[in-house]
C-alpha cells in the first residue's frame, strides 16, 4: 500500500484500479483488511485495530481514499461527507470532447440495484436523486481530453454516468457505453485530491494522489 497521510485519527491511501475497499462477494481482501494488518504491524499491536471506512470509491477507479483509526474521527468525517464539506476532485480520460470546455451537470440519477447501474434522467423520476458536478477540460492528445471533475454531490456511479449522459463516456468503462475496456481492467477515473478542515485538530487538510503509472495518465502527468 501506498500511504499518502497518516496521523492518530486518519489515514490516506492510494488506491489502485484493481483494489476494493470493503469486503464483497469476491472474497477479495479489501483495503481496510490490509491496513488492519499494516497497523498492527507497524505499531506491534497485540489486539485488534480500528479501521473505520470514510468513503468509497468503485472497484475500478484509482486514487485516494481516507480511513479512520479512531471512532472518534470517523463519525466527524462522515458529517464532514454528509454536510459537502470535503472537496472532492476527480481527472478522467473521455475520448469524445466534451460540448463545452467547462460547465455543471446536474441531473436525476436512479440506481437499479440488480444491474449495479445508475441512470440519469433531466426530469425528476420516482425515487431519483438529485446530481451535480463541474467539469472543466484541462489538457487533451491526439485521441483522448482530459476531465477535471468537481463532485458536488456523492451518487452511486455518478461521475460515471453523467459523462457518459453528456456524451463523453470514461475510457474502459464498458458499464456506461464504452466501447473497449482498459488492458488492467479499471476505468480511467481518478480520485485526485480531497480537501477538508481536520475533524480533531481543525488544520486545513489537501491530499493528492499520484497518478497511475500508466502511458496516457504519463503524457497528461505535466
Amino acid at each position: 500500500m501506498e500511504i499518502l497521510y497518516e496521523d492518530n485519527h486518519l489515514i490516506g491511501v492510494s488506491k489502485t484500479c484493481n483494489e476494493i475497499v470493503q469486503g464483497d462477494k469476491t472474497g477479495d481482501i479489501p483495503l481496510s483488511e490490509q491496513l488492519k494488518e499494516w497497523l498492527k504491524a507497524k505499531y506491534n499491536k497485540p489486539g485488534n485495530v480500528f479501521v473505520g471506512v470514510v468513503h468509497r470509491l468503485d472497484r475500478p477507479v484509482s486514487g485516494i481514499v481516507l480511513f479512520a483509526k479512531t471512532s472518534k474521527a470517523l463519525s466527524r468525517m462522515n458529517e464532514l461527507f454528509r454536510t459537502g464539506e470535503v472537496k472532492k476532485t476527480y481527472w478522467a480520460i473521455v475520448k469524445n470532447r466534451p460540448p463545452k470546455e467547462e460547465g455543471v451537470l446536474e441531473n436525476w440519477l436512479v440506481r437499479n440495484e440488480k444491474q449495479n447501474k445508475s441512470y440519469a434522467y433531466d426530469t425528476e423520476k420516482p425515487h431519483s436523486k438529485k446530481a451535480i458536478l463541474h467539469y472543466k477540460l484541462l489538457a487533451q492528445s491526439e485521441n483522448y481530453y482530459l476531465l477535471e471533475i468537481d463532485l458536488k454531490t456523492g451518487r452511486h456511479h455518478q461521475i460515471r454516468v453523467q459523462l457518459a449522459k453528456m456524451g463523453s463516456p470514461i475510457r474502459g468503462d464498458l458499464k456506461y457505453g464504452y466501447d473497449r475496456s482498459n488492458k488492467n481492467g479499471g476505468i480511467s477515473l481518478h480520485a485526485r485530491q480531497v480537501a477538508f478542515v481536520h475533524p480533531v485538530s481543525k488544520q486545513p487538510i489537501e491530499l493528492i494522489a499520484p497518478l497511475p503509472d500508466e502511458p496516457l495518465w504519463g503524457c497528461f502527468k505535466s
